[in-house]
Formats: C-alpha cells, structure tokens, sequence
C-alpha cells in the first residue's frame, strides 16, 4: 500500500512556505494533494494526524552504518530502522567503511544492498581520497557516475592543502558538494576531549578548538579559490561558526552543519552528571531546567560522551546556538555513529569517538531551539529537509504535488523517556538513555508506505 490520506495534521512546508491544518493525499507514491477536508478514492488508508505536525519527510546528510565491514555494529537494515524511528526518510551514509567507499564496485554494493533492506532511501557518498588515507585521490568522476550524492574523508581529514584543491576542482566539474571532517592533526595530536578547563581537571589530553578552526579557515579559502561548495561537518568551536558567517557574507559557497549532542552538551559532561548540571539545573539552559536529583546519573569518565569533535565549553555551545538561530549553520544532522558495547568499555583515553543519534536528534532539537523559541518550527524542519535537499542536489525536502511521497508525522509536544531496550540500532552508545525528551516522530512514511507507526487508529476508507 502506497497510497494514504493524512487528515487534520499541521502541514508545514518551508520549501513552498506552506503552515496551515490541511489534509495530504497520497496516490501511488506520490503527494497528490494538499488542502482541506480531502477525500480519498476508496481502499485508501487513512491516517489522523489531528494536533500533530506533518512535514516533509526529515533528511539526515550524515550517518554511519558500518556496512560493508564493521557490521557487528551496524548494518543498513538496522541503521535504516533507528532512521524511521527517529523520522528520517532519507540518510546519507559516510565512505568510511572496510573497505572505504572509494569505488564504483563498492558504491554498487550498498545500493543495491539499501534497495533490498532498506527501510528509508540511503544515499551514498563517496571518499575522496583512495582508502580514505589522504594521499591519493579517488576516482571522483567514477563515483559520481555510480551515483554518489557527495564526497568526504569523513572521520578523516586530508591534509594536504593541495591535494584538497585538486578535489575541490574535481568536485566543482562534477557538480558534487565536498564534505570536510574538520580536523588539523598536528594541533589536535592525541587529544580525547575539549582543551580547557575540564581535561585539566580530569587528567585527560586536551583536543583544541583551533584544531577544527584552522581547517575551517582553509576551507573557506579553498571555496573561494575553486569556487566548489564546500560543507564543514559537525561544527563544534565559536570561531568557526564566525569565520563561516563573515564568509558568507562575502558569498563564499561554504555551509555548516550542527549536531544535537554539540548544542545540548558541554565538556563538563566528561565529569558526571553532579558537577555538570550543577545546584541551580540549568547548566544546558532553559530548556532542560530540571533540579538534577530527577535526572539520569552517569559517572565521570563515561565514553558514551566521547566524540569528535569533542563536546566544547559553554560558550562554544552557546555560540552554535546562535549560528543555528541566525542562519549561519543551515543543516542539522546527527553524526549516527555505533560502535560495540565492548569498545566503549575501556578507559576514556582507549574508546572509539562517536555515539548514535538517529532516535534522538529530533527531540534534542525540539527542545533547543524550538522550544526554547530560539528559532521557529518551521526553521528547523528546514534544515532537515529543504536545506540538505538543496545541497545534494535532491528531489526531496518538500511536499510539492508530485513529488515522492515522503513524510514525516511527529508530536512536538509528546513527552517520554529514551530507554536503551527501545532502540532499533544495533549499538547502544548513546549518552541520553534515561532523559526525558519532548518531541517525537509517531508516523514515518517513504514513497507513500509507513515504515514506522506509532498512531494506532489506521482505517480504510
């Protein structure tokens, strides 16, 4: 069945500026139409969205599901269940794999492997070097051909300044956006945690903000040089989020992303949960005030709250929050990135970077910036859906008539608790089980089919 009728929901488009109660039919895949009190033809399924919001279906530009090669973490089928969960109809899966998705073969592989398992549509990018190892370039004109959406080392990244032009070129002809991990290895060195305050007193090495600025800064030049549209992923440091505002300013083709975990969390995380939320609550801000003594407790040390980049200091946090509220920083992903429960299981200096984000990153950003009326709703479905849809150069992020009939149907007001037994991902390295959240996805649906429901009454007409 790919055919629905959505009645009573709010609608809200920010691709046609669409925010109205409206009911959304669907036929054959497809967005049929948009508007009040429609009827279906009859076998149609409908569904009540009434005091929900209807959106187009939420893009996330930035995930890892481990396949092929590190599938003892992830795989599509599993990573694309957490996806429609969390109500995302479409994910891009990063190229640092085993092996590295630096061929047309290996591009191959996982679309066909995505078609067969899938439940959301998988995008793929590609590396941009051979093995993601920085030294030699991939066959980025191959890749483009075999279908990929965009380029990037991410969880590494290239180096060399030169070799990074000459993918800034080859990505310009191929008219593919070029994703940046940014990351300078000779400021960084071992670092495992935000330079300040914190790793002094935990006795952990320190990994600087200037590490992520400094390449910041190169991209912009590189974008402005070769004209390539360069992205920089998961921005966590003040300084890049000002170096990428007044370089756009100058119309430099360079764009950010932001994650849930840098814009809620800060280093104090690293010591537990007594010293981080402190007497008065609300060390995350007004809209996780909560006295601390009802909140989850984790002990000092914990690696689910080891990432890279690295949690930051309060004003680094505060400083994304206004790059998200003034439109510097467009996109909001979630760096999904599983790892075993045993790798996590080691002291903080031995753990792998990275935790899962696809289950709760809709929450998360409900309740920093919408809730805290810090931007508006409709703001940040865009930068879920229009925003990333444009960069890739995608048919998706709206409800146009006739587009492909992928919607997302969530209660921004639903309160509930994130358990650890609830998750549809194959690891479970996520720092907020036990937090009350507010906000949820209840109906994913892509081409016209529900892959996640939560919405009991679904009737024929």
């Amino acid at each position: 069945m790919n055919s629905l009728l959505l009645i009573g929901g709010r609608v809200v488009d920010p691709a046609n500026k669409f925010d109205s109660i409206a009911d959304v039919l669907i036929l054959n895949g497809k967005i049929s139409a948009i508007g009040k009190k429609l009827s279906a033809p009859a076998g149609v399924e409908t569904i009540d969205a009434t005091g929900k919001i209807v959106s187009p279906g939420l893009i996330d530009l930035h995930v890892h599901f481990r396949e092929p090669g590190q599938t003892a973490k992830e795989n599509i089928a599993t990573g694309t269940a957490a996806a429609a969960r969390g109500g995302f109809t479409s994910v891009v899966c990063m190229p640092n794999t085993s092996p590295a998705i630096d061929s047309a073969g290996t591009v191959a592989l996982i679309r066909e492997r995505a078609e067969r398992e899938g439940l959301v549509n998988v995008f793929v990018s590609g590396a941009i070097t051979k093995g993601i190892a920085g030294e030699e370039l991939a066959p980025i004109g191959g890749l483009k051909k075999a279908g990929v959406v965009a380029i990037t080392d991410d969880g590494h990244c290239v180096q060399n300044n030169d070799l990074m032009r000459r993918a800034c070129e080859y990505a310009k002809m191929f008219d593919l956006p070029l994703f940046d991990h940014c990351q300078d290895y000779s400021l960084v060195t071992d670092g495992v945690m935000h330079e300040g305050y914190w790793n002094l007193a935990l006795g952990l090495r320190g990994w600087p903000a200037a590490g992520e600025e400094m390449i910041v800064a190169r991209n912009i030049l590189l974008a402005e040089l070769t004209g390539a549209k360069i992205h920089c992923q998961h921005l966590s440091a003040a300084a890049s989020v000002r170096l990428i505002r007044e370089a756009k300013k100058r119309g430099v083709s360079i764009s950010g992303e932001a994650c849930p975990h840098h814009f809620t969390l800060t280093d104090a995380a690293v010591a537990g949960s007594e010293k981080f939320w402190g007497d008065d609550g609300k060390s995350l801000g007004s809209s996780l005030a909560t006295r601390h003594s009802s909140l989850p407790q984790w002990p000092a040390y914990d690696t689910n709250f080891k990432m890279n980049p690295p949690l930051r200091s309060a004003a680094d946090r505060e400083a994304i929050l206004e790059g998200l509220a003034d439109g510097t920083i467009e996109i909001l992903c979630s760096d999904h990135a599983p790892h075993c429960d045993y790798e996590k299981e080691v002291e903080f200096d031995y753990a792998p970077f990275g935790i899962t984000g696809l289950e709760t990153e809709l929450a998360l950003s409900l309740m920093q910036l919408v809730h805290t009326k810090r931007i508006s709703l409709a703001d940040m479905i865009a930068k879920f859906t229009i925003n990333p849809a444009r960069l890739l150069n995608l048919a998706k992020g709206t409800l146009s008539v006739g587009t492909d009939a992928d919607v997302t149907v969530f209660d921004a007001d639903a309160e509930w608790i994130y358990q650890r037994e609830d998750s549809a991902s194959k690891s479970k390295n996520n720092p907020f089980f036990g937090w009350k959240l507010k906000g949820k996805a209840v109906a994913t649906i892509v081409a016209g089919k529900v892959v996640w429901s939560e919405i009991a009454e679904v009737v024929a007409t």
